[in-house]
């Protein structure tokens, strides 16, 4: 995960909504844990196509389906405090952009990035959608004599 220092705002936000928060995890809202549950076992084609194709032997731990504060994001990488989003059809309407935007506002304030794909972008740009996220992936350190580590 990468450093960042948690700011007493956002502490003092988890604990008054009722959150847990320990040390450097994120906090979360213990209500949501079924919901999530729930929608990791009833996922959209795009977000089934996306994990069972691409993010579930990603190099890097993916999350599915995960509580961060008052949400549950579609995917979350820890490594790379990375959130990625599939967003379907009530996510265009102007009450849904609105809920977005404070949304990752929020989300941003932990020191997470977050990328977000339309339903169609994964169905039928799938290499594309992988590349982007791939781009947040950082290469491999260099090992002695200039080889590449391979992934694992």
């Amino acid at each position: 995960m990468k450093d960042w220092k948690l700011d007493i705002s956002l502490v003092q936000r988890a604990k008054k909504h009722g959150f847990y928060y320990r040390g450097r995890h994120l906090p979360y809202n213990p209500n949501l844990k079924e919901r999530a549950r729930e929608l990791r076992k009833n996922m959209t084609a795009a977000e089934k196509k996306l994990w069972y194709k691409y993010l579930r032997e990603f190099k890097h731990r993916v999350l599915r389906q995960r509580p961060i504060d008052n949400y549950i994001v579609d995917f979350y990488c820890p490594d790379l405090s990375l959130v990625i989003e599939i967003d379907g059809d009530s996510h265009f309407s102007d009450e849904g952009r609105e809920y977005d935007k404070e949304r990752t506002t929020i989300l941003e304030s932990y020191g997470l990035k977050i990328i977000r794909f339309n339903n169609m972008e994964v169905l039928r740009n799938f290499e594309s959608v992988c590349e982007r996220i791939e781009r947040e992936s950082p290469l491999s350190p260099l090992i002695k004599g200039g080889d590449r580590r391979s992934g694992g």
